[in-house]
């Protein structure tokens, strides 16, 4: 399992996060996981599943790069589990 964790600092408003996550399910596909939100709301979580570990680390990357663009920041304390 990997996860990548970022934070959209904002000036006025309570701070957003996105979060990416890379695992395998119980029918031997890997699933995509984006989570984003206000920090102290609720957050919308969408499912992505794929064929190949290949294929979901594309679609994860794509995902990073597009919230970096928008103003995402990486999380310092960002992590991957074996």
């Amino acid at each position: 399992m990997s996860i990548c964790m970022m934070y959209k600092p904002t000036r006025w408003a309570r701070p957003r996060y996105y979060r990416v996550e890379i695992a395998m399910n119980l029918f031997d596909e890997v699933s995509v996981l984006r989570e984003w939100g206000v920090q102290g709301g609720k957050g919308r979580t969408v499912v992505n599943m794929f064929g190949n570990l290949r294929d979901a680390s594309l679609a994860a990357d794509s995902f990073r790069r597009k919230a970096l663009r928008r103003g995402y920041a990486r999380d310092t304390h960002t992590f991957s589990v074996s």
